[in-house]
């Protein structure tokens, strides 16, 4: 958002670096432009990376363990597997050429290093460039030291990168601010004082709203006597970055000193009824906070982002670290974290809510905006005694962004350590393990998920706890499924409607059991039922705008239609529900309508217009590259893989050895954008060479009922 200032030689050194080694970390203290540097250098080198330039923020990071699902995250792999998601990172970007920035490193070298080394190791078109206060201390590393900007005397035609930078920054606050023959040596002295940190620099020069570039620099001589007066161990230029903070932390009014050490217990961005929340009370009143936080946002304490939903907030690293500091020495800590606790418990409540009816895609994003502060409530539960049982209500009540959002790997993850911290059996506790236990059989883990469940319906037998035992049964009913045994799924899913429709249940998960029921008679081969079922499904999913379990109906209403040799209506419903969980980004509803897709193009439309089986196993590869991020492929299941091995039988009858083989692999190097595209009926330029030519036509089929094949 601002112009970028200086910096050409260490631009030149750090491509120079890049294009001999496979590891680069650029170092130095906070504040002095790692992370400017460094995507700056990332933009520039793009060309020479086929697969992108990827950003994975790691400052946001605190738990060592989540590093590895940040990374999916920022790659959009999505950690949707019961592998480790380093076992998963290596794995899917095996064969790729791209380069990955590590921005904000230092909280959590160790991991960083391993997470680097073995990246590097299993995949050789890979380059890392990391940011860190400190090196990884990693094999092959080279280090790129960064300096603060020259600090020079200013001569004629000669104006060092600091003054320039101070300048470029004044003058977005004082439009008229120049440097002139008179001013300059004065600028030179304040950036001198500073040690040129740009940090330090642009904070300055955001006080030319109230001071002069004089003024600014006689305030320094205090600040840096009261702020230096502790530990000597500590490096120069930190001190120095310290003081700077510590100045404009004086510069501020009392009341928005206090805002800014309470806003440090957000992680990443928030928006402003959060901050009201949480910051509100004890000397600051609700109705003076958004004029507190503009003040904030001008004093460049606070940055000011645009986002799809409104306006929102963020404190910068080292000045969030800064206000916790003074948080944690006024003694309230506690309180704000619990209050901000509070708020993300309620953001996940009402996201919970909001999951049905129209604004369910709002919803999605919204909760993907909350993520780090989700992340930082969840890890206070788990760190603080006597919070477990909030931790349990928070991981549980996140399903619907665990499950319909791509996150299985890390909703476990919490549903995990929450569940082993709080065995009392607790209404909490029984929604934690059936969600537990639906995401387990998502990803095909059943030994995990059988026990989950059962555990969770005899403790809802036990205490009289109806819901729990309604989504208990429901979800034995998915294991079943998924387990090939369709009627023990159909009984258990009817069980489930009963309790659903005896306690006044409607919502997503009650629409998904009517799906899952009709799959179950389906794959029993009572279409008449299953298609009964299907048809409430969507009559209820439009009546209340709900789109996710709709996108569910869809595929499983495409699959009726091609048991009835319907093609053409098959193919246009898969498609639409392969557009409308991408809407969400889940993996799992958008490669179970691939797979279908595939199976489809095998299929004549009409006269004159026969199948595809090279577009079959084009998108059969680009399907078996999505399974890898969501689990076991069809979850290990033969009824779900009956399709599926139709689909290949057909292509492998009609297509030559090596035809066969090079569609599936095109496929394959799609990534989820261009798959998603290319099962729409689009290229796939983005992840391949372009749409394969011709066609072939398709063999008659030997076997057209899929229930027997399955």
């Amino acid at each position: 958002m601002t112009s970028f200032v200086g910096r050409q030689e260490e631009l030149t050194s750090l491509a120079g670096m890049l294009a001999t080694a496979r590891l680069v970390t650029v170092t130095g203290p906070g504040g002095v432009g790692k992370s400017r540097l460094a995507l700056r250098a990332a933009a520039r080198a793009a060309g020479a990376f086929p697969d992108g330039t990827w950003l994975v923020e790691v400052a946001p990071v605190q738990d060592p363990l989540l590093l590895g699902h940040a990374a999916l995250e920022a790659l959009r792999l999505t950690d949707g597997t019961a592998r480790a998601p380093l076992d998963i990172l290596t794995e899917q970007l095996a064969g790729r050429r791209l380069l990955i920035v590590l921005d904000g490193c230092e909280h959590l070298v160790e991991v960083c290093a391993e997470l680097a080394d073995t990246l590097l190791r299993a995949v050789p078109g890979l380059r890392v460039l990391a940011t860190s206060r400190a090196p990884l201390r990693s094999p092959g590393e080279h280090l790129l030291t960064l300096a603060p900007l020259p600090v020079g005397r200013v001569g004629p035609g000669t104006v060092p990168d600091a003054v320039r930078l101070f300048a470029d920054r004044a003058r977005a606050v004082l439009p008229s601010f120049e440097v002139t023959a008179a001013t300059a040596e004065g600028i030179a002295q304040l950036c001198r004082r500073l040690d040129g940190i740009p940090l330090a620099v642009e904070l300055a020069a955001g006080r030319l709203r109230a001071l002069s570039v004089e003024q600014i620099t006689a305030r320094l001589d205090d600040r840096f006597r009261l702020l230096t007066g502790g530990a000597r161990t500590a490096l120069p230029r930190h001190q120095t970055l310290r003081t700077t903070i510590g100045w404009s932390h004086e510069l501020c009014t009392v009341q928005e000193r206090l805002l800014w050490a309470r806003l440090s217990v957000f992680a990443g961005s928030f928006d402003l009824e959060a901050a009201e929340y949480v910051c509100a009370g004890d000397g600051l009143e609700p109705d003076e906070l958004l004029d507190l936080l503009s003040e904030l946002v001008a004093k460049s304490v606070v940055l000011r982002e645009e986002s799809a939903f409104g306006v929102r907030f963020r404190l910068l690293d080292t000045l969030r670290e800064y206000g916790g500091h003074w948080l944690r020495g006024a003694g309230g800590e506690q309180r704000l974290l619990r209050r901000h606790r509070d708020w993300y418990l309620g953001v996940a409540t009402w996201g919970e809510v909001e999951w049905f009816g129209p604004r369910q895609a709002e919803t999605a994003g919204r909760t993907g905006l909350a993520h780090a502060n989700l992340r930082a409530a969840l890890e206070f539960c788990l760190a603080e005694p006597g919070e477990e049982q909030l931790a349990l209500l928070l991981a549980g009540t996140l399903w619907f962004y665990w499950v319909g959002c791509g996150h299985l790997g890390e909703g476990r993850h919490w549903l995990d350590r929450a569940l082993a911290l709080a065995p009392e059996p607790t209404e909490a506790r029984a929604k934690a393990l059936w969600v537990t236990g639906y995401m387990a059989t998502l990803q095909g883990d059943l030994v995990a998920a059988r026990p989950a469940l059962e555990e969770c319906r005899r403790q809802a037998q036990e205490t009289g706890d109806d819901r729990a035992l309604a989504y208990a049964v429901h979800r034995q009913g998915c294991a079943a499924l998924i387990g090939d045994e369709p009627a023990r799924a159909a009984e258990l899913f009817e069980e489930a409607l009963w309790h659903y429709r005896t306690i006044g249940e409607l919502n997503s998960n009650v629409l998904m059991a009517m799906f899952e029921l009709g799959i179950a008679y389906l794959f029993q081969g009572d279409q008449e039922s299953g298609e009964l079922w299907l048809g409430q499904v969507r009559e209820l999913c439009e009546e209340h705008g709900e789109q996710w379990a709709y996108a569910y109906g869809l595929y499983a209403l495409a699959y009726s239609h091609w048991l009835n040799g319907e093609v053409r209506p098959a193919r246009a419903q898969a498609r639409e529900s392969v557009r409308l969980n991408h809407l969400f980004r889940d993996l799992l509803g958008i490669v179970l309508a691939i797979d279908l897709l595939a199976l489809l193009e095998t299929e004549p439309v009409g006269p004159g217009e026969p199948g595809d089986l090279r577009e079959a196993r084009v998108l059969q590869g680009a399907a078996h590259r999505i399974w890898q991020a969501v689990g076991k492929p069809f979850f290990g299941s033969r009824t779900f893989n009956g399709p599926h091995r139709d689909c290949e039988d057909r292509a492998r009858a009609g297509l030559t050895e090596q035809e066969f083989a090079d569609s599936f692999d095109r496929g394959t190097r799609l990534d989820l954008d261009a798959a998603v595209r290319r099962a729409l009926g689009g290229d796939d330029a983005a992840g391949g060479p372009g749409p394969l030519p011709g066609t072939r036509p398709v063999p008659p089929e030997p076997q057209p009922s899929p229930v027997r094949n399955s």
